[in-house]
């Protein structure tokens, strides 16, 4: 009997193959080497491939795709409760092959190259980001040690550095070893995330369904480009809703024995670097309104003047979400609410 559906716990080196006919029964549970993966998959007729949405996982599904396979990536956490125990590599495979055959499991769209390259851009940038910080955490402590302090922020950071450039008096000669490396380094990760910010400015400018996001209070260049590289034109979503679940500012809910209760927190799951630039920008756009009443609409002054800023901040940005998926999936230009 030949296998209809196949189940690959995905690795480095040795990948692991599980299976089943059309009856259910293991027709097929071996390892791989890697260069053996795409060669086993060639001999097989067209069947259906389950695999988890891990390291290397839209590659191999790009892969087998172009071999007339039918590849669904699922998220790890959804594949888990059918995994037996004792774990093991022949486990996981069988997992995926089972979770990949539920009618209600939820399956990850493979991202192409260049989806893949946009996201490694903000990755990149936001490594880099931390890396600033903590280079800028790490001089700011060793100097306040000597008694030297600098105001927040980028501006006082950049004077420490001036000091630090200038042997100033006040640093110790000894100091001086540890804090110039240091400074060097600041300097040559501002200017690669000035290069990389230049780049992403210059895709979004070519790019019109990100020009169109602009139009959105609080929407910058880095939210825009983040959310279109991360979605694409948002078909995977069935409402805003649901992206906004994604992103994982939707609040967390506990029913059980028919009572229904919501814990008031978001549940944080989904893109944390998305939902991130998405709650920076609500948080501008709120301190722009609390100024400016004026600024704002009716809708975000009356959560303002119900709950907590924090909370409205979050509650701001979900909705930005939903306008954002909105935008995308009707091609249409952001239309601000009208004046109550």
């Amino acid at each position: 009997m030949q296998a209809i559906r196949f189940g690959v716990d995905l690795a480095k080196s040795v990948f692991q193959v599980h299976g089943v006919d059309a009856a259910g029964k293991v027709v097929v549970q071996r390892q791989l080497k890697r260069g053996q993966v795409e060669a086993f998959f060639a001999r097989q007729p067209a069947a259906l491939i389950g695999m988890e949405a891990c390291g290397s996982g839209h590659y191999w599904a790009r892969r087998l795709a172009a071999l007339g396979h039918e590849v669904k990536l699922m998220p790890p956490a959804y594949v888990k409760p059918y995994v037996r125990r004792n774990k093991n590599d022949a486990r996981d495979a069988e997992a995926c092959c089972e979770a990949v055959s539920r009618p209600t499991m939820r399956f990850v769209p493979a991202k192409s190259v260049e989806q893949q390259c946009a996201r490694a851009l903000m990755k990149t940038r936001d490594l880099l980001v931390k890396q600033r910080t903590q280079l800028a955490n790490a001089m700011r402590g060793l100097l306040y040690e000597m008694g030297v302090t600098g105001a927040k922020g980028t501006a006082g950071i950049v004077a420490l550095l001036q000091r630090i450039e200038a042997a100033d008096a006040a640093i110790p000669a000894a100091l001086l070893c540890c804090l110039e490396p240091l400074a060097r380094q600041w300097r040559a990760l501002a200017g690669e995330i000035g290069r990389l910010d230049k780049e992403i400015v210059a895709r979004v400018a070519g790019d019109e369904a990100a020009r169109r996001l602009l139009a959105v209070p609080g929407v910058g260049p880095l939210s825009a480009y983040a959310v279109v590289a991360a979605i694409g034109d948002g078909g995977q979503f069935g409402s805003g809703r649901d992206f906004a679940a994604w992103l994982g500012m939707t609040r967390r809910n506990h029913d059980t024995g028919g009572k229904h209760s919501l814990t008031g927190k978001i549940s944080r799951a989904g893109d944390e670097a998305v939902r991130k630039l998405l709650v920076l920008g609500a948080s501008a756009h709120l301190r722009r309104v609390r100024s400016k009443p004026e600024a704002g609409s009716a809708w975000i002054k009356g959560v303002l003047a119900r709950r907590p800023v924090k909370v409205a901040v979050v509650a701001q940005a979900a909705k930005t979400a939903r306008i954002l998926w909105a935008m995308l999936r009707s091609g249409q230009q952001y239309r601000a609410p009208a004046a109550a």
